[in-house]
């Protein structure tokens, strides 16, 4: 059985992981994110996907 302790610490750690994605992908340079097909503006999005997988 999982503990509260471990479902919260994984959960954080997941967030964490989730806000350095979105916040690495915001700030790519312009040249670089249009030659990797990313739009910042779309960093929410595309971070959410990378780390919680495809959403329903």
């Amino acid at each position: 059985m999982v503990s509260v302790y471990a479902m919260i610490r994984d959960a954080a750690v997941t967030y964490a992981r989730f806000r350095k994605t979105r916040a690495q992908i915001a700030n790519l340079p312009l040249d670089v994110a249009l030659d990797l097909d990313l739009y910042p503006g779309d960093a929410d999005r595309i971070a959410r996907r990378a780390v919680y997988g495809q959403a329903a």
